[in-house]
């Protein structure tokens, strides 16, 4: 029997789900992270889901709205848990949040306010709508952890963009 393997642009990948911990290394690369989002809208991913939690998703979002610049046809869908996500934020990161959700094409709100789940909801809506996932995994437990756990496991087929 003969198998034919389907590469990436063969396969209707449009749209992307991004997860990652809120405090990153040192060796964290937003040029890694914006060429990677470049690559993806270059081969047809139109949507990008952002959970607008500080650190990476912050990140992934600044990085889908500088890609906006050379592909406009890109969505950026901020999925936000719940009501006053923000309020915990340091400044400077409460300020780039109000920044990147005014400038997002869609933003879902999953709940009037946070509850426990709340966030793991956010994070099952955007990797079951997912096509492939951009992925800042460093350590074995938490959100992240679970998200990429959750999607290889439910699908396997699909891809995860792992950054270093």
């Amino acid at each position: 029997m003969n198998e034919t393997q389907l590469t990436f642009e063969e396969i209707s990948i449009k749209n992307c789900a991004f997860t990652g911990h809120r405090d990153l290394e040192e060796s964290f690369s937003f040029e890694k992270l914006q060429k990677t989002v470049l690559d993806l809208a270059k081969k047809g991913v139109e949507k990008f889901f952002c959970g607008m939690a500080k650190g990476f998703d912050l990140y992934a979002a600044e990085a889908v709205l500088k890609a906006k610049e050379s592909y406009p046809n890109i969505k950026l869908i901020a999925c936000v848990p719940f009501y006053g996500q923000e309020k915990s934020y340091l400044k400077e990161d409460k300020e780039r949040y109000v920044q990147i959700l005014k400038n997002c094409d869609v933003k879902f709100t999953f709940a009037e306010r946070y509850y426990k789940g709340c966030t793991i909801n956010r994070d099952k809506y955007m990797a079951d709508n997912a096509d492939v996932m951009v992925a800042y995994l460093k350590k074995e437990k938490g959100g992240t952890a679970y998200t990429v756990g959750y999607f290889k496991k439910k699908y396997p087929q699909k891809e995860i963009i792992f950054l270093d």
